[in-house]
Parts: structure tokens; C-alpha cells; sequence
């Protein structure tokens, strides 16, 4: 049976009044599960929704949970865990007080299946769009360890540092991009517009006069875009849908990303990303007491790049079959000498976790000076690009002028 919304009028263990929505079966279910957080209901109503009342949900949009929000609400959960508060009554409150919609939902059916019995983690777990593998097993194993509080502050970090270097990654990425969209912008509109009126102006001075190779090659250029633009387009449209689809196989996914470490500059950044977010990932999972099989299971799928899951997941092999964890890491080349060797360390003194914690800091900072780096880069390399571009264009089109003015003259 499907659950309905009610309102409830209840007074709390202060003899306040207090009001508030809650999904349930039935008035009698409601009823039971308010007094079971200690109220006294009042009044219990089911809600009345008309068709226009009704919610539009349009795939795609409005339900999706930002990194932003989970790292809030882990740094709020651990606070009241920490305080005393019961993991309903915590839920209860983060539900309310949350501004987004679509993790309001969540916390509403996490809390109702903790409610029922169902451990946390069990219950994030049926929510995998929001709480990831990472995630439901650190609190799967801060609930074993009875240190609840102190695993939502470590996952908080985690994601915290996730999302700075995303988000310095991504600025780096955007400057080139506007700039490339402006160039690609201007060169299209030249060619369109500006070429058509020189191609006619000419056609009228020279007559059957031979005009220069580069500017040939232009009005060349220009009749395949204003002729077929369409076929263009098409042409463009089939290439990146069938090149998107050839990466999200496990071939296409790895031959890219083996491709994509060898880019200059670039692919260092994208090894660099990879290896801080596979060493705080480890670090961490192994500082809460994750299995170190599970650990690496995790680390893997949250690494980011097909050809570093592909080591790990011949590393989780080795590790089975009794050897230490930075052995086989060493047979494969896209884990530096740096982190092996840290890592060895960090085995042989019992401190993995701050050893692979020094490894993530060490690479945070080498992305930080990258990103510095290709800003101050590309910004002066963009430009001369665009003025080339342009001015390439400009003088192909004059070409035949200067031509013609010599003969004049």
C-alpha cells in the first residue's frame, strides 16, 4: 500500500505545540510512530491533493542530490550523534530543517526504514544515487566500531576534499573552453557571412582570374559549410554520440583513459587528480576499519580512471593470495615509485592511513600548482590562437585585393 502524506498537530515533551507533515499507511500508523518520538498527537488528517497539486517530475531534473548538501548533512548527523540524539530523532530533524527536496525525500525514507528495524547503513544503502559505496561502508563500519560521530566527520572531509578538486579541475577546464568557444564562434561566423560577400566581390572584379591558394582553400571551406551545414551537423551529432557510447564500455573506457594520461600537461593533471583521490580514499576507509579487500573494491570504482581500477583490481588479487598491498602495486606503472615506497612504509610501521594521507596531500598540492600553472599558460596561448585564427582569415580574404592592386599599379 502506498504511503499518504499527513498533517499533525502534536504537543512535545515541553507541552509545546507543534505541527508538521509525515508519510504513512494509515492514521493509526502515524499516530504510533509520533508517540513513539515521545509526542502526544492531537490531531492526525491525511492530506487532500488535487491534480494541480500534484508534483511534475521530469527526469533528469530537480531530483538530484549535490556533494555540497551530503557533506553538510554528514557535519549536522555527526553534531547531534555526538550530542546524545537518537538516530531517528537526528533524521527527523535534518529532514526538516534540509532546504533540498529531493534529499528531504531521502532522509524521509532512510528514517522511516531505520524506524522498522533496518540498521543506517542498510537503509543508505537502497539509496545509491545519493549515498555511494564509499559512503554506506564507512558508516556500515562506524556502526560496528560504535563510532558513528567520528566516521560522518571523516566522510565529510573526504567529500569535502573531493569536491575542492573537482571544483579546481574544473576551473582550469573552463577558461580554455569559453576561449575555444569564442574562437570557434568568430572563425564559423567569418567563414558564414564575411566570406560569402568577398567570394561575390570578387567573382565581380576578376572574372575568371585565378585567386590565391589560401583564399581558395577559404571560399572552399566556406561553400562546404553553407552548403551542407546540415550534413555537418549530422555528421558532428552521429561522431559524438557513437564516441560517447564507445566509452561507457569497459574497452572504450579504459582505451580512453589510458589515452587521456598521456595528453600533455593535461593527462599529468588527470594522473595526479587520480592518485590523491585514490590515496584519501584508502587512507581513509582504512583509518575507519573497512577490510582492506572491500577497501580496495571501493577505491576502485571511486577512482575515477578505468586503467588505475584495472591495477587495483589485480592488486586485490595479489592481496588474496597473502601478498602485502604495496607489492603489487610496484608491477604497475601508473602508481609512482613515490607512493609505493610510502606505502611499503606505511605497511611495515602500522600507519597506512597517515602514510597514504601524506601521499593525498602531496598530490592536492601538485594539482593545485598544475592548475596554477596551465591558467597562466593557456590564457596567453588562447589569445595568440584566436589572433591567428582570425587574422589568418583576414589575410587569405585580402590576398586577391593586394593582388589586384599591384597589377593597378
Amino acid at each position: 500500500m502506498a504511503n499518504s502524506v499527513f498533517a499533525y498537530r502534536v504537543r512535545d515533551k515541553a507541552g509545546a505545540i507543534v505541527s508538521g507533515e509525515i508519510e504513512g499507511s494509515s492514521t493509526a500508523v502515524v499516530a504510533k510512530a509520533l508517540r513513539e518520538r515521545g509526542l502526544v498527537p492531537l490531531q492526525v488528517e491525511e492530506k487532500q491533493t488535487s491534480v494541480l497539486q500534484t508534483e511534475i517530475k521530469i527526469p533528469g531534473f530537480g531530483k538530484r542530490v549535490k556533494g555540497k548538501e551530503i557533506v553538510i548533512f554528514s557535519r549536522q548527523f555527526a553534531t547531534m550523534v555526538n550530542a546524545g540524539l537518537s538516530l531517528i530523532r537526528a533524521l527527523t530533524v535534518l529532514e526538516e530543517q534540509t532546504e533540498s527536496v529531493a534529499l528531504r525525500e531521502v532522509l524521509g525514507k532512510v528514517r522511516t526504514d531505520v524506524e522498522r528495524g533496518t540498521s543506517l547503513s542498510a537503509a543508505m544503502d537502497r539509496h545509491p544515487k545519493v549515498f555511494s559505496d564509499i559512503y554506506v561502508s564507512m558508516i556500515r563500519a562506524g556502526e560496528i566500531g560504535g563510532v558513528l560521530d567520528e566516521t560522518l566527520l571523516r566522510l565529510a572531509d573526504i567529500l569535502e576534499a573531493q569536491l575542492s578538486l573537482r571544483s579546481k579541475v574544473r576551473s582550469a577546464m573552463a577558461y580554455p573552453a569559453v576561449i575555444g568557444f569564442l574562437i570557434v564562434s568568430v572563425t564559423t561566423a567569418m567563414i558564414v557571412f564575411v566570406v560569402p560577400v568577398f567570394k561575390n566581390l570578387y567573382a565581380e572584379l576578376g572574372g575568371g582570374a585565378s585567386l590565391p591558394f589560401p583564399t581558395q582553400i577559404l571560399i572552399g571551406l566556406s561553400d562546404l559549410i553553407t552548403g551542407f551545414w546540415w550534413l555537418l551537423i549530422l555528421l558532428g551529432g552521429l561522431t559524438i554520440w557513437g564516441s560517447r557510447r564507445w566509452v561507457r564500455t569497459d574497452a572504450g573506457r579504459l582505451t580512453w583513459d589510458t589515452v587521456k594520461l598521456k595528453f600533455p600537461v593535461f593527462g599529468k593533471l588527470a594522473h595526479k587528480t587520480a592518485l590523491s583521490r585514490f590515496s584519501r580514499t584508502l587512507a581513509v576507509l582504512s583509518r575507519t576499519g573497512v577490510p582492506i579487500l572491500q577497501a580496495i573494491d571501493i577505491v576502485a570504482d571511486t577512482s575515477g580512471n578505468r586503467l588505475v581500477a584495472a591495477a587495483l583490481d589485480e592488486v586485490k588479487e595479489s592481496v588474496r593470495a597473502g601478498e602485502s598491498l604495496a607489492a603489487p602495486l610496484s608491477r604497475h606503472k601508473v602508481f609512482p615509485p613515490m607512493v609505493v615506497q610510502m606505502m611499503t612504509v606505511g605497511e611495515e610501521t602500522g600507519e597506512l592511513d597517515h602514510m597514504l594521507a601524506k601521499v593525498a596531500d602531496f598530490y592536492e598540492s601538485e594539482v593545485e600548482d598544475t592548475v596554477s600553472a596551465l591558467t597562466s599558460l593557456i590564457e596567453p596561448l588562447l589569445i595568440v590562437v584566436m589572433g591567428v585564427t582570425v587574422g589568418g582569415i583576414l589575410i587569405a580574404l585580402y590576398l586577391p585585393i593586394f593582388n589586384i592592386a599591384g597589377l593597378v599599379s
